[in-house]
């Protein structure tokens, strides 16, 4: 089987390299778990030497009073040894959950940095199984498997030590069944990671999957997909189920493995000791120690390749978790800013801290402040773009959007009508050309401020958890009760709000779930009226509204963007008469540009369209 590039040394030590940074923002108290774990771990492996001694001196001798001062002084070894135990378990707890909230806090952080393109390559579910499996992993190994591992791997190298004491010539055995027991460790750990790494590959799929179907649920009963759906689950279950019977497999035998090569050691080391004591070449005490020695070798070191079971399945979920942290975000080298301004007497604008009904771009580039009026004026110059390489969706797109105009694409699916929008928005870098945003290249305007001059008002509509109140106040947080109530008015949504039985403190869930499609799309569209944008941009924004609501919503739209710029997407017809233009879109190419009536007198493909001689598909 071929090997993943994954699953080689190299990329886990760098993956434990990155993880060593979290364990850095504690060192401290890391340092003190540590500490503790090793005085306990030496206090059993004193107290086991104590045995020599103790039998040797106090008890072959007959010395009473002694063998009671030995016992009090072992008790004291071993309640010093307890007190750390007890100390770095609770300490480690801690320290654990603190750096899976870090993780988790990056990895979110991260995820909101990244662009569109990296969320369009991936499900829901596969991106939610890093926050949920994979951390998971990483808390299971962090709680029960790093001070395990310290102390079996004290115990490993105490208990070598102390053999290599007692008796040089006996512990050659024991040191051939350690190499019998790495060499196995060796074999079945570098199987088990890879394995470990399929499973949770396997996993991410399967959730995957299942967060889609239970999402389209509705879908899946009107189309009755249910077989095929079960066909394609079982398929991705057993992948899972193969990957981790596999890891769980060579994981699982190791155990008992090392158990076996311990016990013959225990058995052979047992009977050669006992001829070198009848001989003379060993004492009682020092066998008595050195035996219990090697019975107590097979704890740690099982310890040792089951824990390191878990820490390699930790691994695969944090190589998965970090190759997410490594993805290039989304670049920004912008340098305009958007900021309120006023008017001076001298026909300058300057910064001010109210708001006054303008908006500026202020070049935050060069060493006096210089403000660019935003208009949005949006033109296109030669643009060509493709979601690949292989497609190219826009073809050398030129285009303009005067202050104040209302402009609508139309033209068939996968014409380029929605990915205009997107550019505009700098959701994707587009491949050649320039896009200007008031003569501003857009590649120059900060992506936050360039997105907080727009408002979008998507065909698919989303709604958080909360009040009626808070997903229209999502558009400005800071908008007051009143500015919530007339966005509402302007999208025609009061009226329907009013009726509810809490208003507008009515909760919402499931993305609306207790709303009609309708309803939730004028939800949607108030709350890019609350944000009172200078470029509105409405793709489909009326699709699932009957025709008398969405002549109510264009009329308050049309009060809303007055002397505003509107980029309208829609298949029907009617709702673009009266754009100030019209752009007729065909395989990434304008084909026809004007007003409704200069459309219908060319007699071209709007015209077409608009009589019902050719259909949008």
């Amino acid at each position: 089987m071929g090997k993943d590039k994954k699953n080689n040394p190299k990329s886990i030590w760098n993956t434990l390299r990155k993880f060593t940074r979290y364990l850095g923002y504690h060192k401290i108290s890391v340092a003190a778990v540590a500490i503790m774990v090793i005085v306990s771990a030496g206090a059993s492996l004193f107290g086991t030497y104590m045995l020599q001694p103790i039998i040797d001196h106090y008890i072959i001798p007959m010395d009473i009073p002694g063998f009671i001062k030995m016992l009090l002084f072992l008790g004291a070894i071993y309640l010093i040894g307890v007190l750390c135990t007890y100390g770095y378990t609770q300490l480690n707890v801690k320290i654990a959950q603190k750096i899976v909230a870090e993780i988790r806090r990056d990895l979110f952080k991260k995820i909101q940095t990244l662009p569109l393109k990296f969320f369009d390559g991936k499900t829901h579910g596969e991106i939610m199984s890093r926050f949920t499996n994979d951390i998971d992993t990483i808390q299971d190994a962090l709680n029960n498997s790093f001070p395990v591992l310290i102390q079996s791997f004290v115990m490993i190298i105490g208990t070598a030590t102390m053999i290599m004491i007692l008796n040089f010539r006996l512990s050659i055995v024991v040191f051939i069944s350690f190499l019998g027991m790495y060499a196995f460790i060796k074999y079945s750990g570098g199987k088990s990671k890879f394995y470990f790494s399929k499973q949770q590959k396997y996993l991410g799929y399967l959730n995957g999957y299942i967060e889609e179907m239970v999402d389209g649920q509705k879908v899946v009963k009107i189309f009755n997909y249910e077989d095929q759906a079960m066909e394609e689950f079982k398929k991705r279950n057993n992948d899972l189920r193969l990957a981790s019977t596999e890891a769980l497999t060579y994981s699982g035998r190791t155990v008992p493995v090392i158990v076996s090569i311990s016990y013959f050691n225990y058995a052979l080391c047992a009977c050669i000791g006992g001829l070198f004591a009848i001989s003379g070449l060993m004492g009682v005490g020092s066998l008595a120690s050195y035996l219990v020695f090697v019975r107590q070798t097979a704890m740690p070191i099982n310890q040792f390749t089951q824990q390191l079971n878990f820490v390699l399945n930790a691994i695969s979920g944090a190589e998965r978790i970090f190759e997410i942290m490594e993805l290039e975000p989304e670049i920004d080298e912008g340098h305009f800013t958007l900021t309120k301004v006023v008017q001076t007497n001298e026909g300058t604008y300057e910064e001010c801290d109210h708001h006054e009904g303008l908006w500026a771009w202020k070049n935050s580039s060069q060493k006096e402040d210089s403000f660019t009026l935003l208009k949005g004026d949006v033109r296109f110059h030669d643009v060509v773009f493709g979601y690949n390489k292989q497609r190219i969706i826009l073809n050398k797109i030129n285009l303009y959007a005067k202050p104040g105009q209302k402009i609508a694409f139309v033209g068939s699916t996968g014409a380029g009508k929605t990915t205009i929008t997107n550019l505009i928005n700098r959701f994707y870098e587009i491949d050649s050309g320039t896009i200007t945003y008031d003569g501003i290249d857009i590649k120059e305007i900060k992506k936050n401020d360039l997105r907080r001059s727009l408002s979008v008002v998507l065909q698919d509509t989303h709604l958080f958890t909360g009040t009626i109140a808070e997903n229209i106040r999502y558009g400005r947080l800071n908008a007051t009760m009143n500015q919530v109530k007339e966005a509402a008015k302007l999208a025609n949504a009061d009226s329907f709000i009013r009726r509810l039985p809490n208003g507008y403190d009515t909760m919402l869930t499931g993305d609306g779930s207790n709303l009609s499609q309708g309803q939730r799309q004028l939800l949607s569209i108030a709350r890019a009226a609350v944000s009172m944008p200078p470029v509105l941009i409405l793709d489909e924004a009326t699709s699932s509204i009957d025709t008398h609501t969405e002549e109510l919503i264009e009329k308050g739209m049309d009060s809303l963007m007055e002397d505003r710029t509107v980029f309208v997407i829609a298949h029907r017809l009617s709702t673009v008469k009266n754009s100030k233009a019209i752009i007729v879109l065909e395989h990434g190419n304008i084909i026809e540009r004007g007003s409704h009536e200069e459309l219908l007198e060319e007699k071209g493909k709007y015209y077409q369209l608009y009589t019902g001689q050719f259909e949008l598909s």
